[in-house]
């Protein structure tokens, strides 16, 4: 079970949500220090297009720059691109580390890529059932195992705040807020901000790297138009 499956949503909407998570075995097949695996984990996912990298101790590929002001997290002119190279030079300790894919085709090549390399990593794919099942078919895997996540007791599929809730549950440690979602729905709905720069506000707190930035811009387009 990770965190990552407490994303809300339908099967469908997890259509462009391939989350693919490595992390150490003690005494896997690397003989001691697992952070070489880890770091050509990453090295070899730039090949396959991610859409983000993430390193559960320093956080995923949107980081937090100094301004004077809080109100600058808001302001056009702030990096609203994925910073891959400082997730992968600032690496000093094993931990857990993921790779996010908005595209089948990507993620099922890396899948197959990561298999062939045999690292002794675990290994975990985190999207839809089916999702999961064609990158294992990818890579000439039978599944291990598979956890679900029940969702959401009582919760319906047309609540008013169902958008802000797919965004906030793309931090599986919880660190984007209800409110900060809110907000930026409101912003991009009111022209105050364009959707790339809500995506990388929102980022910013994943502390973890497992937003993913292409289904939150999707959200945020489908929550002006009150789409699912």
């Amino acid at each position: 079970m990770t965190n990552t499956l407490h994303r809300y949503g339908t099967a469908e909407s997890f259509v462009d949500d391939y989350v693919v998570i490595a992390i150490p075995t003690k005494g896997g097949q690397t003989g001691g220090d697992p952070l070489p695996a880890l770091r050509r984990f990453h090295e070899i996912a730039l090949d396959y297009h991610p859409v983000s990298l993430g390193d559960a101790i320093k956080g995923g590929s949107f980081r937090p720059t100094r301004h004077r002001s809080m109100w600058q997290h808001f302001f056009e002119e702030r990096p609203s691109a994925p910073d891959f190279d400082e997730v992968i030079d600032t690496i000093e300790s094993p931990t857990t580390f993921s790779v996010v894919f908005d595209n089948r085709e990507n993620a099922q090549a890396f899948v197959s890529r990561i298999a062939d390399e045999d690292f002794g990593l675990s290994i975990n794919v985190s999207s839809s059932i089916a999702n999961g099942q064609n990158c294992c078919k990818a890579a000439n895997l039978t599944r291990h195992s598979v956890a679900y996540s029940l969702g959401y007791e009582g919760m319906p599929d047309n609540l008013p705040n169902r958008h802000a809730m797919m965004l906030s549950t793309m931090c599986g440690h919880g660190m984007i807020s209800l409110s900060l979602a809110k907000k930026m729905i409101d912003y991009v709905k009111e022209n105050r901000i364009k959707p790339d720069a809500a995506v990388a506000t929102l980022g910013r707190f994943c502390s973890c790297g497992i937003f993913n930035p292409s289904r939150a811009k999707r959200i945020l387009k489908q929550a002006r138009t009150g789409g699912f």
